[in-house]
């Protein structure tokens, strides 16, 4: 397992640069290239782990989990706990490294979020994770400054909605791998600083949160790559050039083709997802009023496995 850990890690340890996504060091993106696309997932079974009780992973479990996590930046887990406990994802992310939680103004005070439709319930209700209509291709927290950038996600659903609400899931790192390949100023544009821009969000009382600029893809200080995007048109301003608008374009063409890199997933109770915030999106869904879609959402400052986890 160490081996298939390290093959997929980025090598950084030239030092000063950004090793496999440093565009101008085409043998390090060679060979980082070679061993990602080696074991790409075919289907979303490949992820899936067997766990008994996600709140108490056997040392096999966990390491099941993070393997997944390393090789394909996501994992799915199965598990017959189908109570509605809300410190189930707090305790299964402990394990895996997942401590410094992002207790955005819509989590409730453990820092997780409830995500079912919430119509008329609150200020969540205006925000479209809390209703029943799709939810285009993003990663969590793409409004965030870099100081906050969201990392690790954690889905664990307690009741599926009675038709619908699937995801489908796209390694962030694969969706690196096309736009490189189909040509590297796509990379260099999307890695701008000012590449992309979410306007500020206001209330009643002014500015909620200021406007956000930054780069689509950046690499973290352990070498690692991240993304921000969001799908959606009306809460985003993309740098208004050339290079940029072609990237875009390129990124909206992977995201609509029907690639086999795209996974679709369709979480039953028991089940959950985590994720080293990957690209994903959710489809429209129908609820049984008597037992409303119910999943927990929890969200990291931190990789999966990178932070020291309970054993």
């Amino acid at each position: 397992m160490v081996a298939a850990l390290t093959a997929i890690a980025p090598d950084t340890s030239r030092g000063g640069g950004r090793g496999p996504f440093d565009l101008d060091d085409e043998a390090a993106y060679q060979s980082w290239r070679e061993a990602k696309l080696a074991v790409v997932p075919r289907s979303a079974e490949a992820l899936l782990v067997e766990l008994r009780d996600p709140r108490a992973l056997s040392p096999a479990e966990r390491a099941a989990l993070l393997d997944r996590c390393a090789r394909y930046n996501m994992a799915l887990y199965r598990s017959p706990v189908v109570a509605a406990d809300k410190s189930l994802p707090r305790a299964l992310g402990r394990q895996l490294g997942l401590v410094r939680l992002d207790a955005n103004w819509l989590a409730d005070e453990d820092g997780i979020s409830p995500i079912t439709v919430r119509e008329g319930q609150g200020p969540a209700a205006g925000f479209i994770p809390y209703t029943n209509r799709p939810i285009k291709w993003h990663t969590d927290g793409y409004y965030h400054p870099p100081h906050r950038g969201v990392r690790g996600m954690l889905l664990h659903c307690v009741r599926p909605a009675a038709s619908g609400g699937s995801n489908r899931l796209l390694d962030h790192e694969l969706a690196y791998i096309a736009l490189r390949d189909a040509d590297p100023p796509h990379v260099r544009a999307l890695m701008a600083d000012d590449a992309m821009t979410i306007p500020a969000r206001t209330d009643d009382e002014g500015i909620a949160r200021p406007a956000q600029t930054g780069p689509v893809f950046a690499v973290d200080a352990a070498g690692f790559l991240q993304m921000r995007y969001t799908a959606r048109t009306r809460s985003i301003q993309w740098k208004d050039d050339g290079p940029t608008r072609a990237a875009v374009a390129c990124l909206e063409a992977l995201l609509s083709d029907k690639s086999a890199h795209v996974l679709p997933v369709r979480l039953e109770a028991g089940m959950g997802m985590v994720t080293n915030n990957v690209l994903h999106d959710r489809e429209a869904f129908i609820d049984d009023p008597r037992r409303p879609r119910l999943l927990y959402r929890a969200r990291y400052l931190d990789r999966v496995g990178a932070a020291p986890a309970d054993d």
